[in-house]
């Protein structure tokens, strides 16, 4: 059964190449956020196995986002991304339920290995 995957990134080109990196017959992108706040909301209409979701956003950051997230589920799988620079902010990612995280720029690979260890052992 394909995993449903919900991304947020305000940039195009990263939510593309997070999608490129989710082979489609493992895969289904369910929703694609652009802000924090739409990241919270469909989150809540589309219940995803496994979220993606960047630090740096507009209207809300990722930090915020997915402080809300954990309270609506907290069993939710979000992977964080974001630029080495807000390294701190990550471990403060972590510390609020995110399960990894992957640095950007990052490859198809590293998007894919994050992803498919969050479901080892089903």
């Amino acid at each position: 059964m394909r995993k449903r995957v919900l991304i947020a990134d305000d940039t195009t080109l990263m939510r593309e190449m997070i999608r490129g990196a989710l082979p489609a017959e493992d895969y289904q992108i369910v929703g694609e956020a652009t802000s924090g706040d739409k990241a919270i909301e469909l989150y809540q209409e589309t219940k995803p196995d496994v979220m993606i979701l960047d630090i740096n956003m507009p209207k809300m950051n990722g930090i915020d986002a997915l402080t809300e997230i954990m309270k609506i589920d907290p069993n939710a799988k979000v992977i964080m991304c974001s630029d080495q620079k807000y390294e701190s902010m990550i471990m403060m990612a972590l510390k609020k339920g995110a399960k990894d995280f992957v640095i950007k720029p990052f490859t198809s690979y590293d998007v894919l290995l994050a992803v498919k260890k969050l479901f080892d052992g089903e």
